[in-house]
């Protein structure tokens, strides 16, 4: 059997003659820079208001940041590809996008199971959550989240160099995910999809079943709660990170784990993934917190006074 190993990839992200690149470049550059700057926002404004220097608020904080993380990893490259034509890109390049796409992901995993773990100590345990949760186990918590995601996609990027790319060099997606690079190798290394399975169990579905487990302790106590008013209260805490998680998990697995159907569908669920879902998350915490409005109101005041 001939095999051709190719150095660089050529991303087919919009097939057909009929692509509109100067639209396509219009949009994806509208929901870069406002979910940027709404991300931007949520981060100056836990940063600058004392009141907010909680251990959820300095979650949400990191969740900005990753989300930031995300669509810089992926659109930037992409509006340069719309703008020039030019929709190769370079083995190194590929693998280097993998890599940060990968971690941030992995980071994003993890840190929506400590906020629910947040949510769940304030909830269950109050008593104890200044305890559990002060300064130094969160900026502990907050190093090892970014340091494990960072380590653990160095190691599974380094076993996906091994696959040899030749059935084609065609990547029918607007970045370098797993899910295309695998379509194109002819080597298939069977530690390469051991190691992705262990991950999807430790980094996906561990986290979503802990998680879930969490939110199942929450609303036991919630539901056990007198007072009508606690039971509101209580439930206005949970609501942003519920709506968040259900966004993200829905259109991960949709994304990752239900097999596609057509490459149009595989890329619209890429799209609401990779660049919708981080641009919502502000969006989500600042329309269902009080104290993130009032602070954001402060500061729009600040700005224009």
């Amino acid at each position: 059997k001939n095999e051709t190993s190719f150095k660089d990839f050529y991303l087919l992200p919009f097939s057909g003659e009929q692509v509109n690149n100067s639209l396509i470049f219009t949009l994806f550059f509208l929901i870069y820079v406002v979910g940027v700057l709404i991300n931007s926002s949520i981060i100056t404004v836990i940063c600058l208001e004392v009141q907010l220097h909680k251990p959820m608020y300095l979650f949400i904080c990191n969740l900005s940041i990753v989300d930031i993380f995300f669509t810089s990893v992926i659109v930037p490259q992409l509006l340069h590809m719309l703008s020039s034509g030019n929709y190769i890109v370079s083995f190194l390049e590929c693998y280097a996008q993998l890599y940060f796409f990968t971690a941030v992901a992995a980071t994003e995993d993890i840190l929506l199971f400590v906020m629910a773990y947040d949510r769940y100590v304030a909830i269950c345990n109050p008593l104890n959550y200044h305890r559990i949760l002060n300064p130094k186990n969160c900026t502990l918590i907050t190093i090892g989240i970014w340091a494990a995601a960072f380590i653990n996609s160095l190691m599974f990027v380094n076993l996906a160099l091994y696959m040899s790319s030749c059935h084609s060099n065609v990547i029918h997606q607007f970045y370098c995910d797993v899910k295309s690079l695998t379509k194109t190798t002819c080597t298939s290394s069977q530690l390469f999809f051991v190691v992705a399975g262990i991950e999807i169990v430790i980094l996906g579905c561990i986290p979503m079943l802990c998680t879930f487990t969490s939110y199942v302790n929450i609303f036991s106590v919630i539901f056990e709660m007198k007072s009508r008013e606690s039971r509101k209260k209580a439930f206005s805490t949970c609501s942003s990170h519920l709506t968040v998680i259900t966004v993200y998990y829905g259109t991960c697995l949709v994304e990752y784990l239900v097999p596609a159907y057509s490459e149009i569908m595989d890329l619209v669920f890429s799209v609401v993934f990779t660049t919708i879902v981080p641009m919502l998350n502000p969006i989500i915490y600042s329309l269902q917190n009080s104290n993130v409005q009032s602070a954001l109101w402060r500061l729009l005041r600040a700005m224009c006074s």
